[in-house]
């Protein structure tokens, strides 16, 4: 059984595969945070800014098995020659996603990508891995395509993650969306260090949330 907050098709709005087209298919559930706001203070990531309760979003609902799953995936693609581009995400997808829903996407011909905090052993066949470490916790995988850190954590960062191996390495403002009327300044100042370590460190580079400046999803 696959639980599902949401599946719908947008643009890839952060790091390598920016602009991508994709579907975009989010887990329910997270092993560092419930995503109730009376946990969010002791939880291991306290700034997340995204609803992974429940299977009541977009086109979510509940799987019985992984051909079902895949073949609904499917649908969201338009008819083309390119292949469909999938990106599971969450929440934590690892909690869910398992080697039978990558291969059945991968034979129905989808390109798997993953967006992890990386404390759980991904399973075979993933074709793009992108690890965003939070707080205290610390990454089991220690290689990926792309390295995305939310920028400046206390507990996480920038040299706590030189051991790994990646592609890319990109750093993303962060936000406080515990307190609505500090999000712009706190984003402002946060932007400000993002940009000045990059310039500082160009092993990094700085990534953005554009899909909220494009006015998607």
């Amino acid at each position: 059984m696959y639980q599902i907050k949401e599946i719908f098709f947008s643009l890839q709005g952060e790091g390598a595969q920016a602009g991508r087209p994709s579907i975009f298919c989010r887990f329910t559930g997270c092993n560092l945070w419930s995503g109730r706001e009376q946990d969010r203070a002791q939880a291991s990531c306290d700034f997340c800014d995204t609803d992974f309760v429940g299977t009541d979003g977009q086109n979510g609902g509940k799987f019985s098995s992984a051909d079902q799953l895949s073949r609904r995936l499917l649908t969201f693609w338009p008819v083309t020659s390119e292949p469909p581009y999938i990106v599971f995400t969450g929440g934590e997808p690892l909690l869910q996603l398992d080697t039978k829903l990558i291969a059945a996407c991968k034979s129905a011909g989808m390109i798997v990508a993953v967006e992890t905090n990386g404390t759980l052993v991904p399973p075979n066949g993933i074709d793009w891995l992108c690890l965003s470490p939070k707080g205290k916790s610390r990454p089991v995988i220690e290689q990926c395509d792309e390295l995305k850190l939310v920028y400046p954590q206390a507990d996480a960062m920038p040299d706590d993650f030189a051991h790994i191996t990646a592609k890319f390495r990109f750093l993303s403002a962060k936000n406080d969306p515990s307190d609505p009327n500090l999000i712009q300044s706190t984003g402002q100042l946060h932007l400000k260090q993002a940009i000045n370590y990059c310039l500082t460190n160009p092993q990094w580079r700085l990534t953005m949330q554009s899909h909220k400046l494009w006015g998607i999803d």
